[in-house]
């Protein structure tokens, strides 16, 4: 009989993912920023939103944490966006 090859879910092997054949490639990870830094447009939006209803009860820690949300959804997509322009890998 043939030889078996085994795998165990969360090991790595010689730098390889866990699971064999996920490859990100740069179009992915353009996708992937596209829709990290419009995640951080929705957020800034509730955030502009609740600061303009900001005389209502709770509404600026609602602005407050949007504004955060967004600048963090922003950064992060900012961040794989530049790293999409790496070496493609194989």
């Amino acid at each position: 009989m043939g030889k078996q090859i085994r795998f165990k879910v969360g090991v790595r092997r010689g730098g390889c993912p866990t699971i064999p054949g996920m490859k990100i490639t740069s179009e992915t990870k353009k996708a992937i920023s596209v829709i990290l830094i419009y995640l951080a447009l929705l957020f800034f939006l509730i955030g502009m939103a609740a600061r303009f209803k900001s005389d209502f009860h709770s509404r600026l820690e609602i602005s407050t944490a949007g504004f955060v949300v967004a600048a963090v959804f922003a950064t992060l997509g900012v961040i794989s966006f530049l790293f999409s322009f790496g070496g493609k890998q194989d």
